[in-house]
C-alpha cells in the first residue's frame, strides 16, 4: 500500500482562546503551518481574522495523541505494543471502524496492518533486491485486517506482533476534525488542506465554489510548480488523492506506481498512477483513494461506478506509456 501520512467534538476538553467568529461582511484569511509530518493551509471567510493558531495546535495535538505512530504515548502506539491499560477514544475508534469498513468493502485492498510489508520493500522499493519469499511469508502472518477487531472498547489481535498504521486514512480524518472545529466557532466558508487531502465548505472569496487542482503525476515535474491535470469545483465534501507522483518504476516500457498489495505482500503490477476521490467526508475519500491504488484501474472504476457516493478520477499509463484520464459519471459534475 502507499505511504500516505480540532475542537475534538467528544471526549476532549479545551482550555483555549476559544473565539466565536462572525461571517458578516466576510473577508478571507489564510493560516499555514506544519502538522502530521506535512503542511497545512486553511483559508476561511470571517468578519475578522479570528482563527487562533494556538487553538489549531491544540486540535492537532489531540489528534496526534490518539492516532500518530510517531508519538510513543499515543493511543495507537500503545495499542501496537499491547498496553492493556490503554483507553480508546472516539478518534481512534472512528478511524479503526472506518478502516475496517473500507477493508471489507475492497476485499483488503485497504488494510491498516500492512505497514510491515511496506517497510520491508522500502520507500521506492529500494530494498527490493533483498526481499525474499520467506520474508514476505513471515510478515504476512502479522498482517490482515481480519486479524484485528474491536470488542468492548479493546482492540483484539490474533497475534501480538500485529501493528496498526492509520497513515492512509488519518490525514483525511484530521481535515474532517478541523472542519468540525471551524463550524463550532461559527465558520461555514472554508477550505482545509493537510498534506494534499482537502475539505471544503461554502464558497471562496469570489462567492463561487472552491477551485481545486489535481496534480498530473510526472516524474519530471518540479515540486515547486507541478502541472495540473484537472481543475474541479467543490463545496461541502472531502477530496483525497493517492499516488506516487514521482516514484514510478518501469517494466517493458510501461510505468507503474510503487504500491504494495496487502493480500500478496508484493508490488502490484498495474498501470494506475493516481486515484482522486470525492466523498461526503475526507476520511472516506482518503481510505478509498488508497484502496483504489491497490485495486487497479478496472476494479477501482467498477467499484466507484456502482457507489455514487464516491466520485473518482483515475490517471493511468496506457499501453504506449502515455498518461490518460478516466473518471466516473459522478465525478463529471465537478470538472471545470
Amino acid at each position: 500500500m502507499l505511504r500516505k501520512t480540532i475542537q475534538i467534538i467528544s471526549g476532549i476538553s479545551f482550555a483555549l482562546l476559544f473565539l466565536s467568529c462572525s461571517e458578516k461582511q466576510s473577508n478571507y484569511y489564510t493560516i499555514k503551518g506544519e502538522v502530521h509530518g506535512t503542511y497545512y493551509t486553511i483559508t476561511y471567510g470571517a468578519e475578522t481574522d479570528c482563527l487562533v493558531r494556538e487553538s489549531l495546535d491544540s486540535v492537532f495535538h489531540a489528534f496526534d495523541a490518539s492516532l500518530s505512530t510517531f508519538v510513543p504515548t499515543s493511543i495507537i502506539s500503545r495499542v501496537n505494543v499491547n498496553d492493556s491499560t490503554v483507553k480508546l477514544d472516539s478518534l481512534f475508534i472512528t478511524v479503526f471502524e472506518k478502516g475496517q469498513y473500507v477493508s471489507r468493502e475492497t476485499n483488503g485492498a485497504f488494510d491498516m496492518t500492512v505497514a510491515p510489508l511496506v517497510n520491508v520493500w522500502g520507500f521506492g522499493f529500494k530494498k527490493s533486491d533483498s526481499v525474499t519469499p520467506e520474508m514476505i511469508d513471515s510478515l504476512k502472518q502479522y498482517t490482515g485486517y481480519q486479524k484485528v477487531k474491536l470488542v468492548d472498547g479493546k482492540v483484539l489481535k490474533e497475534h501480538p506482533n500485529i501493528m496498526l498504521d492509520g497513515s492512509a486514512i488519518a490525514k483525511g480524518y484530521s481535515c474532517d476534525i478541523v472542519a468540525r472545529y471551524l463550524r463550532s466557532i461559527g465558520l461555514s466558508n472554508y477550505m482545509i488542506e493537510i498534506g494534499g487531502e482537502i475539505v471544503t465548505s461554502g464558497v471562496n472569496s469570489k462567492g463561487t465554489l472552491w477551485h481545486i487542482g489535481i496534480t498530473r503525476p510526472d516524474e519530471n515535474n518540479s515540486f515547486v510548480q507541478p502541472d495540473i491535470q484537472t481543475v474541479i469545483s467543490l463545496s461541502n465534501c472531502g477530496l483525497a488523492t493517492s499516488g506516487n507522483y514521482r516514484q514510478f518504476y518501469y517494466k517493458d516500457g510501461k510505468r507503474y506506481s510503487h504500491t504494495v498489495n496487502p493480500a500478496t505482500g508484493y508490488p502490484v503490477e498495474h498501470n494506475l498512477l493516481s486515484a482522486s476521490v470525492v466523498a461526503p467526508d475526507c476520511m472516506t475519500a482518503d481510505a478509498f483513494a488508497t484502496a483504489f491504488m491497490v485495486m487497479g484501474l478496472d476494479s477501482a472504476y467498477a467499484y466507484a461506478s456502482t457507489h455514487p457516493e464516491l466520485a473518482a478520477l483515475f490517471i493511468y499509463s496506457d499501453d504506449n506509456g502515455q498518461m490518460q484520464v478516466k473518471y466516473t459519471d459522478s465525478f463529471a459534475k465537478y470538472i471545470q
